[in-house]
């Protein structure tokens, strides 16, 4: 290097360093910018993980480029690089220590990123925050919540992290029929007009339309269709209350003797095939 300096003047010689050091992030930038171009929409999601890295990979490979342009610039003005290294260095260490939080924050992350906890686009729980993940970064990890809010969550604050498999919660209504053919047809036409007024009454908290699953049957013999809600987690109280009391009252209106145990509402999570739990109902076929 000081071979390539020699017959240069120092105020020349300090402006070639910062020159190149200047060059050298944009270079840097442009590479980026061209990697994060080249990826397609559909695989910006797959790769955010990789991104993610490729940003700390840039950032550090940035700050060196300028710690080494200081260096060289101070050598210029007779402080050596020993003694340039050490200051380095205690300063370092009291930014470190006076910034703890952030350095949890960029080990957690990193942590994250690597042990393939979650990932961009999945429904997660975290920190008593719902939502599906929008970024995951060294700092923050973003999520986008039921009312279209981000929610910026810092890294070190991660603990317990809830992951749902299929992107939503599933809300189950289980709906005792009438052992009468044709109460029973009364009814599911009464509850497939309430299913439709809940989609519409509750966007907010149906992540797709409800289906109703139709007849099942318990090997005791009792009767019931089920009404699959797909919802956000947490927010299954509108169909546990208004739901519930209005069907109820509905359903009383075909069948004075409908009562409130009939109607049972449970969530899952993820379907888990267990043989012996799942014997006891099947299909019905009227």
């Amino acid at each position: 290097m000081d071979k390539l300096f020699t017959g240069i003047s120092a105020p020349s010689r300090i402006a070639v360093i910062i020159v190149v050091a200047v060059v050298a992030h944009f270079i840097v930038l442009i590479i980026r910018r061209i990697g994060g171009m080249l990826m397609t929409a559909s695989q910006r999601s797959s790769f955010s993980k990789a991104r993610t890295i490729v940003g700390l990979i840039t950032s550090i490979t940035v700050f060196m480029l300028y710690f080494s342009a200081l260096g060289m610039v101070l050598r210029e003005f007779g402080v050596s690089l020993t003694a340039y290294l050490a200051s380095a260095s205690i300063i370092g260490l009291a930014i470190g220590f006076g910034s703890q939080g952030l350095v949890q924050d960029v080990v957690t992350g990193l942590t994250m990123v690597f042990s393939d906890l979650f990932d961009v686009g999945d429904m997660v729980e975290i920190s008593a925050q719902s939502g599906i993940v929008k970024t995951i970064g060294m700092r923050f990890t973003v999520l986008v919540n039921s009312f279209g809010a981000e929610v910026f969550i810092p890294n070190r604050t991660i603990g317990n992290v809830v992951n749902y498999p299929r992107g939503y919660v599933r809300c189950l209504a289980d709906i005792t029929l009438s052992g009468d053919e044709d109460l029973a047809k009364k009814m599911e036409e009464a509850i497939a007009e309430l299913v439709i007024s809940t989609n519409e009454q509750y966007p907010g908290i149906l992540l797709t339309e409800p289906s109703i699953e139709g007849r099942m049957e318990t090997s005791s013999g009792k009767v019931f269709l089920r009404v699959k809600f797909r919802i956000w987690p947490g927010r299954g109280a509108p169909i546990e209350t208004n739901f519930k009391q209005e069907l109820l009252a509905r359903l009383r209106s075909i069948d004075q003797s409908y009562v409130d145990w009939m109607i049972a509402i449970n969530y899952e999570v993820e379907k888990i095939e267990v043989p012996f739990r799942n014997a006891g109902v099947r299909k019905y076929v009227s």
